[in-house]
């Protein structure tokens, strides 16, 4: 069985090197994938290709760093998805599940409306998440409910409350200028995403994910339940703080620079554990590369299909709805 996980890991490893290479040749500027490999050996000192100039400046500023951020937003999404969906028992589980993305919208509208830049609206949208985040967590220590169910109850609240407070601000915003910006935000884009974007997150993000890779044993144990974690000696407040807050953090850093992109989360875990089974020392790792995958191709269909960008939540819509449902039918998920 071991064998046969590394064999499938290994497939998923090349063929999301296979898809970076082609997704960053696609565009209106025409490159090739040897051009790729190329410009990537060159960085790494490993060859001394003549490359033309053009190629290499829209290779450095645009075409590799949106495919490093599409391949980190994804993995982010998908990790956060099945992490979430373990812990909390539920197959309907997403990232967006404690009012990230709505936070994290909410800070990112108050800042365009603000009129601050985007660095700005960027922390704006971070802060905004973690803020959700920290209301959804202490509501059932308010209520000194520290249940599973309370906590998913509290994220619902929090979330319907930052829709509301999402709402107000489009209201206000300016109908010509303002109210696009904040609407495109919510349907999520890669087109900003430059070299200093991915610098202020690839640390931060990578830190959380190898916390949860290391935990992912325990988020086995924690999937069974409280009672069988704690008769096996797991601290399963503490352990499930870790996760969730890790979660978190992939999920604010993801919507921080790129905005809200739905399904990802919700259904690369679910594909996941078709390939790979239920354990989530597979689920995890394997989620990795399929939405970094799952994520470069939905982006390079949003910049080529038509002239002008489509946001990407509504080609994840379009794919992960119809998906979505043959994996429950497939996998004949009951959910009660």
């Amino acid at each position: 069985m071991r064998d046969k996980f590394k064999i499938r890991i290994m497939f998923l490893i090349i063929f999301s090197i296979i898809t970076f290479i082609i997704c960053s040749s696609i565009g209106r500027f025409e490159l090739n994938a040897k051009d790729i490999v190329n410009f990537l050996l060159n960085k790494f000192s490993l060859s001394n290709n003549t490359i033309d100039n053009s190629k290499i400046n829209v290779l450095e500023t645009i075409r590799i760093p949106r495919m490093i951020g599409a391949f980190l937003i994804g993995m982010s999404l998908s990790v956060s998805g099945a992490c979430y969906q373990a812990i909390f028992k539920n197959p309907l589980v997403s990232p967006d599940l404690l009012g990230v993305s709505q936070g994290a919208c909410v800070g990112a509208a108050l800042s365009i409306i603000l009129g601050l830049s985007y660095v700005n609206t960027q922390i704006f949208a971070l802060i905004g998440g973690l803020f959700a985040v920290i209301i959804a967590t202490s509501i059932p220590k308010i209520l000194k409910n520290d249940s599973t169910l309370m906590l998913v109850l509290s994220g619902v609240i929090v979330s319907g409350f930052m829709s509301s407070i999402i709402g107000l601000l489009k209201y206000l915003a300016d109908d010509e200028t303002e109210l696009p910006a904040i609407t495109y935000w919510q349907l999520g884009s890669l087109s900003t995403i430059r070299n200093t974007t991915i610098l202020k997150i690839i640390i931060p993000m990578i830190l959380a994910l190898l916390l949860i890779f290391f935990l992912r044993w325990r988020i086995n144990i924690l999937s069974l339940g409280d009672d069988e974690a704690e008769l096996v000696g797991i601290d399963v407040k503490k352990i499930r703080f870790l996760t969730v807050l890790s979660s978190t953090i992939l999920t604010a850093l993801s919507v921080c620079i790129a905005g809200t992109i739905g399904w990802v989360g919700l259904i690369i875990p679910h594909l996941s554990r078709l390939i790979v089974g239920v354990d989530n020392k597979k689920v995890i790792p394997t989620s990795i590369f399929l939405g970094a995958s799952f994520m470069m191709i939905v982006d390079t269909l949003a910049r080529s299909l038509t002239q002008a960008e489509i946001p990407l939540s509504i080609i994840t819509g379009f794919i992960g709805a119809p998906l979505y449902l043959l994996l429950l039918l497939k996998s004949e998920v009951r959910l009660k």
